[in-house]
């Protein structure tokens, strides 16, 4: 589909969540949604993407995507170089902390099945009895013995309980240990334990900052819970219509589904201004 460019972009930075926002159910970007991007930024833009995945879980789409800029991933804790491969930043989890704060939350439900992401830009994500992992091409490599889960540095860790669905494990997870960690729903199944204080809005600003952008310049697309700080921070936020009760709640606008192009939709309208 074709693009009318008319005056210059009001936006400087475009950020975009992957998984429900800029990608559809089969991990495709649309053609459509491409069209528009690069007439945004042909018309002044950066387009950024900003992802809970960690960089190895992003790698390959960025490469697909011909993207060459920044990308914030692992929920704010990589902000990586897409062009040239390689990490500019990247926070850890304190383990002891982590397993502090899991010990906590067992106590309280009993026990959780667990992942974890490795930090690094090869980092595993290993996978524990139980936890129930979404089918798709993402590597994960299973383990057994726990202290496997804590041989090496964390960007976060994945929890799943048989008997609490993902807003209630959340909600009762923050409650508990919510002084320790940071707990984010980011998508079906996925819970996470992150370095408290961390955020996408925190990577996002490390980011534009070296883009040259401020939050008044961004707007920002995404889907779920974990999307509420990168709203927060930025001056537009746009929900998906797939999107998260909570997120469309704090959103300033609501557009259609990533399966129907909603990224593009806005993005069409702005450069038609």
């Amino acid at each position: 589909m074709s693009t009318t460019v008319g005056r210059a972009f009001p936006y400087k930075l475009i950020a975009t969540d992957l998984d429900g926002t800029l990608l559809r159910s089969d991990e495709s970007v649309s053609q459509r949604t491409r069209d528009a991007l690069a007439a945004a930024t042909e018309a002044g833009a950066a387009h950024i993407v900003v992802t809970g995945r960690s960089v190895p879980w992003t790698r390959h789409i960025l490469d697909d995507l011909g993207y060459e800029g920044l990308a914030v991933c692992g929920q704010g804790a990589q902000v990586y170089h897409a062009g040239e491969h390689r990490l500019l930043t990247s926070v850890t989890l304190d383990r002891q902390l982590a397993g502090l704060a899991l010990s906590k939350v067992e106590a309280e439900i009993g026990p959780l099945a667990l992942a974890a992401s490795r930090d690094g830009i090869d980092g595993e994500v290993l996978v524990g009895p139980g936890y129930q992992v979404q089918e798709g091409p993402l590597p994960v490599r299973s383990f057994e013995d726990l202290t496997e889960l804590w041989s090496a540095p964390l960007n976060k860790v994945y929890i799943q309980h048989p008997g609490y669905d993902d807003d209630a494990l959340a909600k009762i997870t923050r409650q508990v240990v919510g002084s320790l960690v940071d707990v984010v729903m980011a998508g079906a199944g996925v819970v996470e334990l992150l370095p408290l204080g961390l955020s996408k809005a925190t990577g996002l600003s490390l980011a534009a900052r070296r883009l040259g952008c401020k939050a008044a310049d961004t707007i920002a697309f995404g889907d779920m819970p974990n999307d509420i700080p990168m709203f927060g921070w930025a001056q537009h936020g746009v929900a998906m219509a797939n999107a998260h009760d909570e997120l469309k709640a704090v959103a300033h606008e609501i557009t259609a589904s990533n399966e129907d192009d909603g990224i593009a939709v806005v993005l069409e309208q702005l450069l038609q201004r």
